[in-house]
């Protein structure tokens, strides 16, 4: 039996989402529905399906968000969609909270909401931009890392594209991260390199794979390689990560910008309590309905 399901399609920094609500309705078969209409020249076209919806009674959120990759895979965390489904409560005025608490797969997440005087169709004022608290990064998640670094000097598309490799490092943000630093990242072969880093025997679980150079203004350009999407234009937690591998190395300071394919993401990991800020825009792109038939 098939039924007619409203979505809208949002973007940070170009990293893209189909946003289905759920308080009201649920989506039989996500994984799939992720797969399908993820499909850029057959569905509707994104890195993923990300579901808003009831947080359970325990967690003391006032919304869940769950996200599907495109390849059907279920995600712990991003950072660019939590920021555009603040954006979405606000303005399709289902929260007049400018703190919004998120239950997500790697815990509750404050969004801050930056309000603009502009004010949309249905009379609310327009959101500029989110932040959201990241909470603390970390080194040692065992079911992610088994501690063993790949070995980055024979790496297809990577030593023999001239990229070298300055240092490299795993992070999580709730789901897992390798951070490699390189002197030239236009030389890098991402697809190549980064398809293969994320199925090595050191990340139990794959992983999100970023390439990154510092620039002489202190920006970080950076390159991602998504756990289950591919190259993405953007990815939030993968900012972060990047920005606290920089940091610990000493390349660059605890606040930073990231320069991303989509876009730049502003982070800080601050000394007071190691928690990570994500900060950058959030985008309506449009909407329409769907059928799911599965």
């Amino acid at each position: 039996m098939s039924c007619k399901i409203p979505f809208v399609k949002m973007d940070g920094a170009g990293n893209d989402y189909i946003y289905v609500e759920t308080l009201h309705r649920n989506l039989p078969n996500p994984s799939a529905a992720a797969r399908r209409w993820s499909a850029y020249h057959t569905g509707i076209g994104s890195d993923g399906l990300v579901l808003i919806g009831k947080p359970t009674i325990l967690s003391g959120a006032d919304f869940s968000m769950r996200i599907f990759n495109a390849d059907g895979s279920e995600a712990m965390m991003c950072g660019n969609a939590s920021r555009c489904v603040g954006k979405y409560l606000y303005e399709k005025g289902l929260t007049t909270k400018d703190k919004i608490r998120l239950e997500t797969k790697s815990g509750v997440k404050i969004l801050s909401l930056s309000l603009s005087d502009a004010v949309n169709e249905r009379g609310l004022r327009t959101v500029e931009n989110v932040t959201v608290d990241m909470l603390e990064p970390r080194f040692d998640v065992a079911e992610q890392f088994t501690g063993n670094t790949p070995d980055l000097r024979h790496l297809p598309g990577l030593s023999d594209q001239g990229a070298e490799v300055r240092c490299s490092k795993f992070v999580s943000m709730g789901n897992p991260h390798f951070v490699i630093f390189v002197d030239d990242i236009s030389k890098v072969d991402v697809a190549k390199a980064g398809s293969r880093l994320e199925y090595d025997p050191a990340f139990p679980a794959r992983c999100n794979i970023e390439f990154a150079q510092v620039r002489p203004d202190g920006d970080i350009r950076t390159r991602v390689w998504e756990r289950g999407s591919g190259i993405t234009m953007a990815c939030g937690t993968g900012a972060c990560a990047t920005a606290v591998a920089a940091a610990f190395f000493g390349l660059a300071h605890r606040k930073s910008h990231i320069q991303m394919d989509g876009g730049r993401l502003g982070v800080e990991w601050q000394e007071t309590d190691n928690h990570v800020m994500l900060s950058g825009p959030a985008e309506f792109d449009f909407e329409g309905w769907i059928v799911a038939d599965f």
